[in-house]
């Protein structure tokens, strides 16, 4: 604490950090504004503890960083007296843009990219142009944003432009016994023209800023602007949620911008930014968690900020969402576009709560709406017997809809962070994603804090699940081709059917479903990432499953769509193999897949340790050829690594040759056929064709030291929609 201000109150390092982070970094930043010539901090143990700090850094600002006016959100009005409170900066966003460092920072400031707090990326389209165009008009200085902040901006996605009743949407928690000020950043670098852009600003479903023209505002394009707003603590209730939207004035494109944001917590009525005790111990009163009382009047309050403080202290508290918030909060906030006039920023369902199913033609593109009794009818009250799947997000029903088809119901558990996190990324990337060979979306439910989708069912399972471990009829190397084509067409379409492309993260053969007709698609998309716009990598913490990860995003964290190409490699393998990616029962050199398949591909005997049961009727030529494909996709580097659509390629190849042997050998054993006796016939007995399930181990021949190895019960799914397993891998 301050002699004036507390800062934290009651800190406890190991409930603030993530689960299971080992030396976490903490830290916190605060504006006050110091009138005295000396500045005290002052950190008090709790009863049996200790206080402790790594750093603390003062920098100064400029006086006129925070104005003591802004305009009050609700009731609409002039807030003054800003300079009264202390300020603990929440979020600090560049929208549309890249992480800013302190470095590129003139006060030492960080800017974090928007992607963590942007509802339905699909809806949003960033920009950027060079920061020399950016011209800073007279009493605006970098000090209050840098020129990288206004060089890019989040605008309007050109699908929905012409829809005026959908905004962008950012959601923050936030605690609901404190104000905020919200400092939103506008420069025009999208228009053509002047007079061409006119937009709305809401917060929590309140009018903030009403048909916004900015080229009238700053008198011209690519000039900075920022407004602040301030937010009292009885509308923050359900967190934040900024929305940006088009005017409805009948000139200028239907367009809507965003440069920057910044949230700020201001001091409750004792002087804390943590709590309801202020620095004498005085206890807050009821209904004192907003702004100080008459502070709203015009107090003609003058004194300037002098020096502004920025500590460098322990934790950044606002970047984990506790679990009270996720269950205070109805998903629908999470999955619904809203139009933000209304006067609250959660998404209603009133008219949709009848029994009969209802069809909401979403934007989104997800389908058909369900209310909660239909999906309850479809699996029978959710009953255990139809779970088909477990995941960290929750459970996956086999179910029955209306109008008889089958489904795949996907129900998310709100106990689950990290399921909640994939539950929204799979959300956001099926609602841009059509195409044959990826799993559809039928329709969703979002009732109170439920967050269910409803998948069509694929009904042979996944494809894992007829090459070992189930007692299910081999497939012929035939179908494995088309299989692994069909599923290669699904990671092209990914990595090139959207404007900015997807990387799927989490390719194996328990993700790839078949069909009735044996169709491959590809599934689960909870660990998908947009590819970086003009990047050639994103940096990010390594996931997807042991076996199939790709060795150079491991080391590095640095994801490529080669990654999806090096884990669809091992596909392949598994597919000529008919073998688990890893297999701990087999002897070392052998349980990693990948590395032993191409050991025996560099000797050129890859085929002694291909599936026995392909042996008489694989074409040398189409495995060999499969092998190449397979090989170039392990290379140990990304750069070597062909694109999806050079596999496709070569895939489609090894399929014509082997179409080509099998239609040449029918013919030569047609000509060559000698036709039984009635008598020979009845003694030779039909043949049983093997399984799955009875498949031998593949030990190649002079392979030293090998066991005698055995199917791995994986989870890996059941016969029904089964990538929902948990396969530990994740």
């Amino acid at each position: 604490m301050t002699e004036k201000y507390t800062l934290l109150h009651s800190f406890n390092v190991n409930e603030n950090k993530n689960n299971n982070t080992k030396n976490q970094i903490f830290m916190k930043e605060y504006l006050l504004n110091i009138t005295e010539q000396q500045f005290f901090i002052k950190f008090s143990p709790m009863k049996n503890s200790a206080a402790f700090i790594n750093a603390i850094e003062v920098v100064s600002a400029p006086d006129n960083l925070i104005t003591d006016t802004a305009n009050n959100l609700q009731p609409a009005s002039q807030f003054q007296g800003l300079s009264k409170f202390g300020y603990e900066t929440m979020y600090r966003l560049n929208m549309g843009g890249p992480l800013v460092t302190s470095t590129n920072d003139t006060l030492g400031r960080t800017w974090l990219p928007d992607d963590a707090y942007i509802k339905s990326k699909n809806m949003a389209k960033a920009t950027s142009v060079g920061t020399s165009t950016i011209k800073y008009p007279d009493g605006l200085t970098p000090q209050i944003a840098p020129p990288t902040i206004y060089a890019t901006v989040v605008q309007m996605a050109d699908a929905v432009v012409s829809n005026q009743n959908f905004n962008i949407t950012w959601n923050f928690q936030a605690e609901n016994a404190f104000a905020y000020l919200i400092r939103l950043h506008f420069c025009d670098i999208v228009s053509k023209s002047l007079g061409n852009l006119y937009f709305n600003v809401y917060i929590n479903g309140n009018m903030a800023i009403s048909d916004l023209d900015l080229s009238h505002t700053v008198n011209g394009l690519a000039i900075p602007y920022y407004k602040d707003i301030v937010v009292n603590a009885s509308l923050v209730s359900n967190g934040l949620s900024v929305q940006i939207g088009p005017s409805r004035m009948d000139n200028g494109a239907p367009n809507a911008i965003l440069n920057g944001l910044e949230v700020m917590k201001l001091s409750n009525s004792v002087d804390s930014l943590d709590g309801e005790f202020g620095v004498d111990g005085k206890k807050m009163e009821t209904g004192g968690g907003g702004p100080h009382r008459g502070a709203v009047a015009a107090v003609g309050f003058g004194l300037m900020f002098g020096a502004f403080v920025g500590l460098g202290a322990m934790v950044y508290k606002w970047r984990k969402r506790p679990q009270d918030w996720q269950k205070r909060n109805s998903f629908s906030s999470w999955l619904l576009p809203v139009h933000a006039g209304d006067t609250s920023f959660m998404s209603s369902k009133t008219s949709m709560g009848s029994h009969k199913s209802n069809m909401y033609n979403s934007t989104l593109g997800l389908g058909r709406y369900f209310t909660f009794q239909e999906l309850q009818e479809a699996t029978n009250n959710f009953d255990s017997s139809k779970i088909i799947g477990v995941g960290g997000f929750g459970n996956v029903y086999l179910g029955v809809i209306d109008d008889g088809t089958s489904v795949a119901v996907k129900r998310g558990n709100p106990q689950s962070e990290q399921g909640i996190t994939e539950f929204q990324t799979e959300i956001q990337m099926l609602s841009k994603l059509r195409h044959r060979h990826l799993v559809s979306l039928i329709g969703y439910c979002d009732e109170n804090s439920e967050m269910i989708l409803v998948y069509e069912y694929m009904s042979n399972g996944p494809f894992r699940d007829h090459l070992y471990g189930k007692n299910l009829p081999p497939l012929s190397w035939k179908q494995r081709l088309e299989i692994c084509i069909g599923s290669a067409r699904g990671l092209h379409y990914l990595h090139t059917g959207t404007s900015q492309g997807i990387i799927h993260r989490d390719v194996k053969t328990t993700n790839i479903l078949l069909d009735d007709q044996f169709t491959a698609k590809v599934a689960d998309f909870g660990l998908s990432k947009d590819a970086p716009m003009g990047q050639n990598h994103v940096s990010t913490a390594v996931k997807g499953s042991f076996g199939y990860l790709d060795p150079e995003y491991f080391r590095r964290q640095q994801l490529t769509d080669k990654s999806d190409v090096y884990s669809f490699g091992v596909v392949l393998l598994e597919a000529l193999c008919a073998r688990p990616a890893i297999n701990p029962a087999l002897p070392r050199e052998q349980v990693n897949l990948a590395d032993w398949g191409m050991q025996w591909k560099r000797k050129g005997l890859l085929e002694k340790i291909i599936d026995p049961l392909l042996a008489e009727s694989i074409n040398p030529e189409s495995m060999k050829k499969f092998a190449e494909a397979a090989e170039k996709c392990l290379a140990e580097h990304g750069v070597d690594r062909p694109t999806m659509g050079d596999v496709l390629w070569n895939l489609e190849y090894a399929l014509q040759l082997q179409e080509a042997f099998t239609q040449g050998k029918a013919e030569d054993e047609s000509s060559n056929a000698v036709p039984l006796s009635t008598e020979a016939a009845a003694v030779v007995p039909p043949p049983t064709a093997p399984t799955s399930a009875s498949r031998p181990a593949t030990i190649p021949e002079g392979d030293e030291g090998s066991v005698d190895a055995h199917p791995i019960n994986d989870q890996s799914g059941t016969e029904v929609f089964a990538q929902f397993s948990n396969l530990n891998g994740r």
